[in-house]
């Protein structure tokens, strides 16, 4: 078909709708994440609600069926027992105390990678913190698990010395915690790090501060939402995570509480119901995170 001077070629259907969107972005964004936000929504919000709706049914033993009628037994059993009470503190503190722990080893490792290391070097360290990641979790805690045994290496090397390791118990899951989530805090201190212009550095040093007094007052502040993003991750994943207790400990944590419930006793009302506590106290956290600029950190 042929068109006449002055005239322009009929434009294809695909071609009008791409002019189309091309003037509107903002709904060009809303297509592009509309699926990822309906899976989001269907797999994971929809699956919250139905366990928190759990939450409020109660479970008979007698039947071994679930009493669809609403009610706040299995809460008040949760607020009325002292055992659950010690578990929600003990897992509370251990993820504080990984963080923490976290945080201490990570900000070192990452102030090297951001401002000391040469680029080589740099990328040698991001390489090797991010191997750990690509093995198996389980993996990981099986070799942990066999170095903290009787026999195990540790006690193969601390034995001359006259010294013991820690066995299994509450220090061996937070030494395997703290090594399964350290890459999470170190990675985000890192970039924090390196977003500090170094101009900064060089007018603290021009107005005579010395190398701590630097660190204390314009890199730690600079670098702090940072390390609160990371902590996010690392107070998260010890919060909810069972595994590792049950390997390499006999103490009992929220997730081992939720397991047991479900695969044991199948009362998965309470299990609901205990599993809305990490659910508000990482609600909280994330409030506090947020307060403390870590969002923009991220």
């Amino acid at each position: 078909m042929t068109t006449t001077a002055g005239t322009a070629p009929h434009a294809s259907p695909s071609r009008r709708l791409q002019a189309w969107l091309y003037r509107r972005p903002r709904l060009q964004l809303v297509l592009l994440l509309a699926l990822p936000l309906l899976a989001l929504v269907v797999a994971y919000l929809g699956s919250l609600g139905l366990l928190l709706i759990n939450a409020f049914w109660r479970y008979d033993p007698t039947t071994g069926g679930l009493d669809r009628t609403f009610s706040l037994a299995n809460f008040l059993q949760i607020a009325g027992s002292a055992v659950y009470r010690t578990i929600t503190l003990r897992t509370v503190g251990l993820a504080f105390l990984v963080t923490i722990t976290c945080a201490a080893i990570g900000f070192p490792v990452a102030y090297y990678m951001a401002r000391i290391a040469s680029p080589r070097v740099r990328g040698l360290l991001v390489v090797t913190i991010l191997l750990p990641l690509w093995a198996s979790y389980l993996v990981k805690v099986f070799a942990w698990r066999a170095i903290l045994q009787e026999q195990g290496v540790l006690n193969w090397l601390l034995r001359p010395l006259g010294l013991e390791g820690p066995g299994y118990g509450d220090v061996a899951v937070w030494l395997v915690f703290t090594y399964l989530w350290l890459p999470y805090m170190i990675l985000p201190i890192q970039a924090g790090l390196e977003r500090i212009p170094s101009s900064l550095l060089e007018a603290s040093a021009d107005l005579g501060g010395r190398t701590g007094m630097t660190f204390r007052r314009v890199i730690l502040p600079l670098a702090f939402p940072a390390v609160v993003a990371g902590s996010i991750f690392t107070f998260s994943l010890t919060l909810g995570d069972y595994i590792t207790p049950t390997l390499v400990s006999s103490t009992q944590f929220l997730g081992n509480v939720v397991q047991r419930e479900v695969g044991v006793s199948g009362n998965l009302p309470l299990a609901a119901a205990v599993a809305t506590i990490p659910i508000i106290v990482m609600l909280l956290y994330l409030f506090v995170a947020r307060r403390l600029g870590a969002f923009e950190a991220l």
